[in-house]
């Protein structure tokens, strides 16, 4: 081994091939790490509904009777109190208050508000916990699913998965730890960029980051063999690269060489796994036909939500679906029926689905954008097909259901224009700390060292866990 290399923590990073993860971890807890799970998790597996452009709070979930009262009024300059809008909004004159353009009622015996838009939604809200006090400070999209997914505002920090799979570990031999996949509205009329640091692994091992499964082609880029060559042919390769790996390692410390070998191994399990996983002829009609009918359609958010369930029923840890299409700022009346009836069946039938299969009670599933929509109309009032709503941070809704949280729970309040937080604020390192709580892990002993630094998923502001929606 080269003695230049040679510091403690290479000679710890040396040891996983050569005497095993059992006893590298050992030795790591030796010099003082924390053992996961701090404590019983009630949520094994995470599956996130990301709704990528900001869905309306104050259409969907939060309905006002002010605003509706006061439709064509400014915003009182109180209410808007200087603070920084987008550059969309900030050099608009007039902003008229926008009451929720679609009626809506309270629904079930938790008796939340939900839209006329959601109507299968509205058939389950007892199974659901609404927090309707999210917020945060990031005002554009790509920096507020930054800090979303990841923690921070800025790219390189880790995903909220990849701090689950480094810390947990993976529940399957045969797929990935950390799964994702992407869709858009029909119309691709305001959809958003997904970038890729959006499911990365930071400064962490590169082994943890997220694995995008595509909706065409192969799920799975480069995991086909070539033609010529068979099963057997190529696990003769993979165990002579891995033989050579170990050397590389043992000599260069590298923990990228690690990662290369578990991502080689993984694929070759995933070659036999991922044709059965895709297959959804095993599936009841009566299963199809509840998520609605582009489940069969690659690529789709209905599609997407039925992979999720068969993922976790095959031990993924962390399902993120990214979909696009919330960002209605001059298109509101047309688009958003057309948004919601996309995504409203197959979100309901995901939550109906796990629980159907006794999977919902430690299965924590989560229902939210970046942020909400403003109060106020964004372009012309007088004109119904052509005014929309900007970004709003301040106040937004975000449902979750199963592993550990309440069902049928209201918790938080916005004020009565739906702009700031009135009650019981959550900010969305509140909501990231909870995760944690509910997967078995304290949010403030969870940290990696790099760069001399101990970095944790919910930084350095203070963060805390909910535990008024906790059962």
């Amino acid at each position: 081994m080269n003695p230049i290399a040679l510091n403690r923590r290479s000679f710890l990073g040396g040891l996983s091939l050569s005497v095993g993860t059992p006893a590298l971890h050992g030795l790591m807890a030796a010099e003082g790490s924390q053992a996961l799970p701090h404590f019983p998790p009630k949520a094994k597996r995470v599956i996130y509904l990301m709704q990528s452009g900001g869905p309306s709070h104050v259409d969907l979930f939060d309905y006002k009777e002010t605003l509706k009262k006061m439709e064509g009024e400014e915003l009182p300059e109180s209410i808007l109190g200087g603070l920084r809008q987008t550059t969309m909004t900030a050099g608009q004159k007039s902003k008229p208050c926008l009451g929720a353009a679609w009626p809506g009622r309270q629904r079930g015996e938790s008796g939340m508000w939900v839209s006329d838009l959601l109507p299968h939604t509205a058939e389950i809200v007892d199974d659901l916990c609404f927090v309707r006090s999210v917020h945060g400070e990031q005002i554009n999209h790509a920096p507020a699913m930054t800090h979303m997914l990841t923690g921070h505002n800025l790219p390189g920090r880790p995903s909220i998965g990849a701090w689950l799979s480094y810390g947990l570990g993976s529940m399957a031999e045969d797929l990935p730890s950390f799964v994702v996949m992407t869709s858009q509205d029909k119309e691709g009329s305001c959809g958003q960029q997904f970038f890729d640091y959006y499911w990365g692994s930071g400064f962490l091992p590169g082994k943890y980051q997220g694995v995008p499964f595509r909706g065409s082609g192969d799920p799975v880029l480069y995991l086909s063999n070539p033609n010529g060559v068979s099963r057997a042919a190529r696990r003769e390769m993979l165990d002579g690269l891995a033989e050579m790996n170990h050397f590389a390692h043992q000599r260069y410390a590298d923990p990228a060489i690690e990662t290369r070998v578990a991502q080689y191994e993984m694929a070759f399990q995933m070659q036999a796994s991922v044709p059965e996983l895709t297959d959804f002829s095993d599936e009841p009609q009566s299963v199809l036909d509840m998520y609605g009918p582009d489940v069969q359609r690659k690529g789709s958010y209905a599609y997407n939500c039925l992979m999720a369930r068969r993922l976790a029923q095959r031990g993924t840890r962390y399902i993120q679906l990214l979909h696009a299409g919330w960002d209605q700022h001059g298109n509101l009346p047309g688009q958003l029926p057309i948004q919601c009836k996309d995504t409203d069946q197959a979100s309901a039938a995901l939550v109906k689905d796990l629980k159907a299969h006794g999977m919902l009670e430690d299965t924590l599933v989560i229902w939210g954008g970046e942020f909400g929509r403003t109060p106020f109309v964004q372009g012309d009032i007088n004109n119904p097909t052509a005014h929309g709503r900007d970004h709003h941070p301040r106040a937004f809704t975000v449902w979750m259901a199963g592993g550990g949280v309440q069902p049928g729970k209201i918790h938080g309040s916005s004020d009565e224009f739906g702009f700031h937080v009135a009650e019981d604020p959550v900010h969305v390192r509140d909501l990231q700390a909870t995760l944690l709580h509910l997967c078995g892990i304290d949010h403030e002993r969870f940290t990696y060292r790099h760069q001399g630094l101990d970095f944790k998923l919910t930084g350095v502001e203070p963060a805390r866990v909910v535990n008024e929606i906790l059962s």
